[in-house]
């Protein structure tokens, strides 16, 4: 695969995984069916993992792009924890649901998580 399509196919996973964060958002009624607890751990833990999975797919398309590792991970980090206050916004809009300043915390512990993995995962190695 030449670079330009590996740039390509890097934004085109990104944009894809934010328009099935979007389509999850539209949904009016998440619950699972599980006790109200277990209810609310889950949908916190989808928050996080939905979230690390955009900020690593997302650093990797600027890594890809050509950007040095720094602006790469600051870049995802800021336009992530971005598309997570819009995705709050947008779920005030949703019958049965609404944006709440602690998801898109946890969004951004999601994205930081997804960076440091995804980061970490690509680092050179060191010699000791």
């Amino acid at each position: 695969m030449t670079l330009s399509q590996q740039r390509l196919w890097a934004w085109v996973y990104v944009s894809g995984w934010m328009t099935v964060i979007f389509i999850w958002s539209s949904i009016p009624d998440l619950r699972s069916g599980l006790l109200p607890l277990w209810d609310i751990i889950l949908r916190k833990i989808a928050h996080l993992a939905e979230y690390a999975i955009l900020g690593g797919l997302m650093f990797r398309a600027f890594e890809v792009s050509g950007l040095p590792r720094a602006r790469a991970v600051v870049l995802a980090a800021v336009l992530s924890a971005g598309y997570a206050g819009i995705d709050e916004w947008h779920q005030t809009f949703v019958p049965g649901r609404h944006g709440a300043p602690v998801d898109a915390a946890i969004d951004l512990v999601g994205v930081l998580s997804g960076l440091a993995i995804r980061r970490r995962m690509t680092a050179p190695s060191s010699k000791l």
